[in-house]
Parts: C-alpha cells; sequence; structure tokens
C-alpha cells in the first residue's frame, strides 16, 4: 500500500469567519493557525499548504488574560542600528488590533516560505463587517471563549 501525498491541485479551500469578540488571544491563534495550516484535514501534510482561508472579525475585542494587556510587549524593529521599537499590548489593540492578532498568529505558523504563503490567506479585520461575503464563508465557533 502506497502512503497517499495531495497535491497542490486536488486540495480543495473553504472559507472561515471567526468572530474573536471575547475569545483570548493565544486560543484564537491557536485554532486559527490550525484552520490555515490544513491540520484539521485528514489529508494533512507538513510540505503542501492544504489549508482554508480565514476571516477574523471584531479583532479589536479580542481578550487577553491577566494582567497581559499592560504588561505584554510586542516589538518592531526598523532594520536600522537602534530602530526597536517597544509598544504594550494595549497601545497595539487601541491603534492597530489587526497587527495584535496576526501578530499571535504568525508566531504559530512555520518561519518558511510555505509558512508566509499560509499566512497570506489570512484576513482580519478590526470591526464585524469584511468584503467577502461573495466567498460564502462558513462560521467557525471557537468553544471555549470564557478565560
Amino acid at each position: 500500500m502506497r502512503t497517499y501525498t495531495p497535491k497542490p491541485g486536488d486540495v480543495e479551500k473553504n472559507w472561515y469567519v471567526i468572530d474573536a469578540t471575547d475569545v483570548v488571544l493565544g486560543r484564537l491563534a491557536t485554532h486559527v493557525a490550525t484552520l490555515l495550516r490544513g491540520k484539521h484535514k485528514p489529508s494533512f501534510a507538513p510540505h503542501v499548504d492544504n489549508g482554508d482561508f480565514v476571516i477574523v472579525v471584531n479583532a479589536a475585542k479580542v481578550a487577553l488574560t491577566g494582567s497581559k494587556l499592560n504588561d505584554k510587549i510586542a516589538y518592531s524593529h526598523s532594520g536600522y542600528p537602534g530602530g526597536l521599537k517597544a509598544t504594550s499590548y494595549a497601545q497595539l489593540l487601541e491603534r492597530f488590533p489587526e497587527r495584535a492578532v496576526e501578530k499571535a498568529i504568525r508566531g504559530m505558523l512555520p518561519k518558511t516560505t510555505l509558512g508566509r504563503e499560509q499566512l497570506k490567506k489570512l484576513k482580519v479585520y478590526a470591526g464585524p463587517e469584511h468584503p467577502h461575503a461573495a466567498q460564502q464563508p462558513q462560521a467557525f465557533e471557537i468553544t471555549q471563549v470564557a478565560q
């Protein structure tokens, strides 16, 4: 019996929409990373991009447990010497809530060209509206939202 290996053309990609209201950021990121990688499918292979498209709405209403809202720091670097910038998650969620969610999900994907391709299938919006209604996304429910 030969082992089945999925080809990129054989993969069927679905669209999911996730409401991030009052969902803990880490739990949201693990569910989204699983959908983006395709680990929920029986045809998962680590070398093939067989994940689905994911739309995250209400990113501004995501929750952080404990005192992480003020204590957790998001770093970014300009690429120049002395170009390190530090921002607390309270400021990051206030100014750019999409970046906070994308940063958490990016950390859970592979740091390869395949991981960068999978990250392109992620769409994050701060509010409840998204322009992807034509793709007919299915609602994906995260069961454990309480902290």
